[in-house]
């Protein structure tokens, strides 16, 4: 296999990435129901990829996962839910042939790196619940839980705080 590098996604990847983000839930075998709830949180266009920042980590045959980032200019409130203003991780997928290979590694330190660039020093995420553990790794530390799109489910609330004191456990 290739080396994996990380570059800009284009647009016209739009309908590979919505099938990204299905494939990757669909490997912790949600009920179906979830499916068609996440149907519109979890499509990407080629006008979504045109606005933010989305990026994918490609290996030379195809992409293996991607993220994008959402910058709140202030606060904003969600199905009751208060979200901060500042810089949100809105999507983060890793191919199932790829999950526990370094990809999601590889995609959050390049997070780090375009959010410390940019002169930020934390990162939002509301993370699947099977993914709380990873985002813990990395460094984010748990806020505690947020209602769901899906009726009666809750989703972990993390921040990361960059800088020297708050580095990826080993």
């Amino acid at each position: 296999m290739q080396s994996k590098k990380i570059r800009r996604a284009l647009p016209e990847e739009a309908a590979w990435l919505t099938e990204l983000s299905f494939a990757s839930k669909a490997y912790w075998q949600y009920p179906q129901s979830y499916y068609r709830r996440w149907q519109q949180e979890l499509t990407i266009t080629a006008d979504y990829i045109e606005t933010h920042d989305v990026y994918v980590c490609d290996d030379g045959t195809y992409p293996c996962g991607y993220y994008s980032l959402v910058i709140l200019q202030e606060a904003l409130v969600v199905s009751g839910v208060v979200l901060a203003a500042g810089v949100w991780l809105e999507h983060m997928f890793v191919h199932p042939d790829s999950i526990g290979k370094g990809v999601g590694t590889l995609l959050f330190n390049h997070i780090r790196g375009l959010v410390e660039k940019r002169g930020d020093n934390s990162i939002h995420l509301l993370a699947d619940p099977h993914a709380c553990r990873f985002y813990e790794k990395m460094g984010c530390v748990y806020q505690g839980e947020c209602a769901s799109t899906i009726p009666g489910r809750t989703t972990p609330y993390l921040i990361c705080n960059l800088g020297m004191h708050n580095q990826p456990k080993p």
